[in-house]
């Protein structure tokens, strides 16, 4: 018997692990913009029984994106990590044209402080965790956003967030049920 676990394998512990959901996502990308409203139904399903994780795939051709997943963990380590990644998400068109003073707005509307952002945005205190995630995603087959990996399963939403949800439901209640 292998001491290693294999992906079918179960752990059991005291107390049940909530199933993952990683949102690899682009704050500059209008795909992930719209999947917002299929997000926000999953947390409202779901709750704190499953988690949402938010992970960074900034793509070149975004010029502002790798600021806003810098700016994103910043607000997370503030405490409104998906609040503020919704509300960039929000205004990807202001993004596009107006560049990070848009972060810098977002965060002043949240009330977050604005000031830490510009100074993480130029002290690059969270580009470690962006370049991390940015190379787990191509690691894993990642090539564009939104994409969503639970339980090993990898749901390409860039091309059509058509089924995504409804797949996403069928394995979470499949998780939760074990």
């Amino acid at each position: 018997m292998s001491d290693s676990p294999t992906a079918h394998s179960t752990i059991r512990t005291d107390h049940p692990v909530r199933p993952v959901l990683d949102v690899w996502c682009e704050l500059q990308c209008p795909d992930c913009r719209s999947a917002l409203d299929d997000l926000r139904a999953l947390r409202e399903r779901y709750g704190d029984r499953l988690e949402l994780r938010l992970r960074h795939f900034p793509l070149d051709k975004h010029r502002h994106s790798f600021a806003a997943a810098q700016a994103a963990e910043e607000a997370a380590e503030q405490g409104k990590g998906w609040p503020y990644a919704e509300a960039v998400l929000a205004r990807v068109a202001d993004l596009a044209a107006e560049g990070e003073p848009v972060l810098l707005e977002v965060a002043r509307e949240l009330g977050l402080d604005a000031e830490e952002f510009d100074t993480a945005l130029i002290d690059g205190r969270h580009i470690l965790i962006v370049d991390a995630d940015q190379a787990e995603g191509k690691a894993i087959g990642v090539t564009g956003t939104p994409t969503y990996v639970i339980d090993g399963e990898r749901l390409d939403g860039g091309k059509s967030q058509e089924g995504l949800r409804a797949r996403i439901e069928e394995i979470a209640d499949r998780l939760l049920a074990s």
